[in-house]
């Protein structure tokens, strides 16, 4: 009996010659240990046309291959592109190798220059997988539900317009908390707290906890610091009908949906989670420290027991 095809979802930034070039170099490695390589259509095609005498070895996402016959997603690229490779895979069980092409790249397990090893490894399956928390996120408008959506970094309330800025009510828990002027809100996962929610002051969490954030950007209020709750919570931000500015949801970046007057954002822990693919168990301290290029000089570590 043969054995079962290895499909690896291969997701790469096309338009970028070095991205390219590198999922060029994935492709050749699977096809050269049995597996095969699949590309989304528009991918597949730009790859094609640079490197058309694979045409007849890479199968297509949806139309060869369906989402849950993938053993692996590799993404080429920062967390962007990883980002992507999530929506592109939402539920199904395929975990995500990230191999950055980017610059800080939090989600990413290695860097270009492991880029053969890395493959390597995910041929052997000799990695682990991590699941990470993603959001459940709901809009509401009085008693109806107007538009769904999740998020594994974040889900922001922003204004849409420079000139005005939003009124909004948070809540914890189905309970007001504070009303306040500001540019927006960010809900954020452990995840996420090294991205958007970051950048707003919000603190970094450690992704092995189970916690929900919300940072507020620009706030004129005394009472607009960042919160952080249990997974078990519910966060919402409420665009205030009185507010004059035009307001957007806004998750991971890349799903947008346009808010009302008076309409709630709800968000919770989702039930299904984001896997990755990691081949490193080293700590997260290490990480910050090399992703943000954090000065240690001078530490001579634990003396004796802690």
């Amino acid at each position: 009996m043969s054995a079962a095809p290895r499909n690896i979802l291969v997701v790469a930034h096309t338009g970028r010659t070095d991205s390219l070039e590198a999922a060029v170099t994935v492709c050749q490695q699977l096809l050269a240990a049995g597996a095969v390589p699949v590309l989304a259509r528009n991918e597949r095609a730009d790859l094609l046309a640079h490197f058309p005498d694979l045409d007849d070895q890479l199968a297509t996402l949806h139309e060869d291959i369906a989402t849950t016959e993938l053993e692996l997603v590799i993404v080429l690229g920062g967390d962007g592109t990883i980002l992507r490779a999530a929506e592109v895979v939402r539920g199904c069980s395929a975990p995500l190798l990230g191999i950055n092409l980017g610059h800080v790249g939090f989600l990413a397990e290695s860097e270009r220059d492991d880029l053969g090893e890395a493959v390597r490894r995910a041929l052997l399956r000799d990695y682990l997988v991590e699941e990470r928390m993603a959001l459940a996120v709901r809009v509401k408008l009085g008693d109806e539900v107007i538009y769904e959506t999740w998020a594994l970094n974040e889900a922001t309330v922003e204004k849409s317009s420079r000139e005005r800025m939003l009124e909004v009510v948070i809540e914890v828990d189905g309970r007001p908390l504070s009303s306040f002027g500001c540019d927006g809100v960010v809900m954020s996962t452990p995840t996420g707290s090294t991205a958007y929610a970051f950048s707003g002051g919000g603190p970094i969490v450690w992704p092995t906890l189970d916690a929900l954030l919300l940072v507020p950007l620009s706030a004129h209020a005394l009472f607009a610091r960042p919160l952080v709750v249990g997974p078990d919570s519910s966060l919402a931000v409420e665009v205030l009908a009185r507010t004059g500015a035009a307001a957007v949801l806004c998750a991971d970046g890349r799903r947008v949906h346009d808010l009302p007057p008076g309409s709630r954002v709800i968000v919770r822990r989702s039930p299904v989670p984001v896997r990755l693919a990691r081949l490193h168990s080293g700590p997260f301290t290490d990480r910050l420290v090399n992703k943000f290029n954090l000065p240690v000089t001078g530490w001579r570590g634990p003396v004796g027991r802690e």
